[in-house]
C-alpha cells in the first residue's frame, strides 16, 4: 500500500508592510507508512490534521525572508519533516501569485504567466525538483508557417507559408545543482526573444530552438522540457482590398499539442 494526503491551495501573501508584497499558492503531499493504519483500521494517532499543515505553511512563509518559490518550498519540507517523525518524505508544489508593482505601496493583480516549483524532499534532503513558467501566451502576427507536412486522403488542412501564431506554452527545467538557480523571469525572457525573433516551420521547430537556446544561455539548467497547445483563430473575415487584414476568432476545440525534452 502507497498512501499520501495533504493540503492544497494554501494562498500566502508576504508583507512587510512598507513596500513588498510576494503571493503564492502552496501544495503539501505527506508520505510515510506510520499513516497506513488510518486507513486500514481508522487509526489517526500519526495523522497531522491538514488544517494543521495549513497552519505550518503559513507560520513558515511568515519566517521565510528569500524571494525564490525553490527556496520556500525546501524551507517548508525541512520545517515538516523536523516537526513531525511520522513524515518520512514530502511533495511540495509553489505557484507564483503574480502582482505587477505600480509603485513603493500600489500594487495590481494580475492574470499572466507565473512561476512553478516542485520539489520533493526526505530527510536527506531534497531528491527530486522541477522549477517553470506556466501561463505564457504567446501571440505573433508574422513569422511562422506550416507546410510540407504529410497529407492522405483524410487531410483536409491548407498549407501555409506564413501565418499568425498563438500558442499556451508551459516550460520546466530541472538544475544540475538544485542550489545554483536562475530567475524564472529570465528563462522566460529567454522564450519570448526566441518566439520574436526565429522564423519558424511548425510548432515543434519553435520549442526546439527554444529549448537549444535556454541549455546555451543558462549553464546551471541540464533539462528543459515544453507542452505546447497551438491555440491558432479561426478566420472570421477577409478584407476584399488587403487579404492581410482580417478579423479572427477563438479556435473551436479540439487543441492540438507539443511537447519536447532536451536534456544536455
Amino acid at each position: 500500500m502507497k498512501t499520501r494526503y495533504g493540503k492544497d491551495e494554501v494562498s500566502v501573501y508576504r508583507t512587510d508592510g512598507v513596500r513588498t508584497l510576494r503571493g503564492a499558492t502552496v501544495r503539501i503531499d505527506v508520505f510515510g507508512d506510520s499513516f497506513e493504519a488510518s486507513y486500514t483500521d481508522g487509526d489517526n494517532s500519526q495523522v497531522v490534521a491538514t488544517d494543521t499543515m495549513k497552519n505550518v505553511i503559513h507560520t513558515t512563509a511568515l519566517d521565510y525572508e528569500g524571494t525564490s518559490l525553490e527556496g520556500l518550498a525546501e524551507h517548508l519540507g525541512k520545517t515538516f519533516l523536523g516537526l513531525y517523525e511520522s513524515m518520512e518524505t514530502l511533495d511540495l508544489r509553489v505557484v507564483e501569485l503574480p502582482f505587477i508593482q505600480h509603485s513603493d505601496v500600489l500594487y495590481q493583480r494580475v492574470e499572466r504567466d507565473y512561476g512553478v516549483a516542485d520539489v520533493s524532499i526526505g530527510r536527506g534532503g531534497v531528491t527530486e525538483h522541477r522549477s517553470g513558467r506556466e501561463g505564457l501566451h504567446l501571440i505573433k502576427i508574422s513569422g511562422s508557417s506550416f507546410a510540407a507536412f504529410a497529407r492522405d486522403e483524410h487531410t483536409t488542412l491548407p498549407e501555409v507559408s506564413d501565418r499568425p501564431l498563438f500558442v499556451y506554452l508551459d516550460a520546466f527545467w530541472r538544475y544540475g545543482d538544485f542550489d545554483r538557480r536562475v530567475s524564472s523571469e529570465d528563462v522566460r525572457d529567454c522564450l519570448i526573444e526566441t518566439f520574436d525573433e526565429f522564423v519558424s516551420l511548425s510548432i515543434q521547430h519553435l520549442v526546439h530552438e527554444m529549448g537549444q537556446r535556454v541549455l546555451a544561455r543558462f549553464a546551471e539548467i541540464d533539462e528543459i522540457s515544453f507542452e505546447a497547445q497551438n491555440r491558432l483563430w479561426d478566420t472570421a473575415r477577409v478584407s476584399e482590398q488587403d487579404d492581410r487584414v482580417r478579423i479572427y476568432t477563438d479556435p473551436r476545440p479540439p487543441i492540438g499539442r507539443v511537447g519536447l525534452t532536451l536534456t544536455r
